[in-house]
C-alpha cells in the first residue's frame, strides 16, 4: 500500500503550475499538510532560497524515494 504524502517529503510536479511558474518534475519539499490531499508545498533554488510557495493537491505531486523500498 502506498504510503500517504507527509510534511518533510520530497516531491516532484506531476504537472505545470503556470499560476506559479512551476514546470512539471520541479522538486519540492512538502512543508505543511492541510489534509490528505492539500499540501503547501516550498520549492528553493540551489542556494537555498525559496523562490515559490504552493498550495498543491496530491494528484499535482508524485513522492520521490531515495532508497531500497520493501517488499
Amino acid at each position: 500500500m502506498e504510503k500517504p504524502i507527509q510534511e518533510l517529503d520530497v516531491v516532484a510536479l506531476t504537472e505545470d503550475i503556470p499560476s506559479e511558474n512551476l514546470l512539471r518534475g520541479q522538486v519540492g519539499t512538502v512543508v505543511h499538510v492541510y489534509s490528505p490531499t492539500d499540501f503547501e508545498v516550498e520549492f528553493v533554488d540551489e542556494n537555498g532560497r525559496t523562490y515559490a510557495l504552493a498550495t498543491l493537491s496530491a494528484s499535482q505531486l508524485f513522492r520521490l524515494r531515495f532508497g531500497p523500498v520493501a517488499a
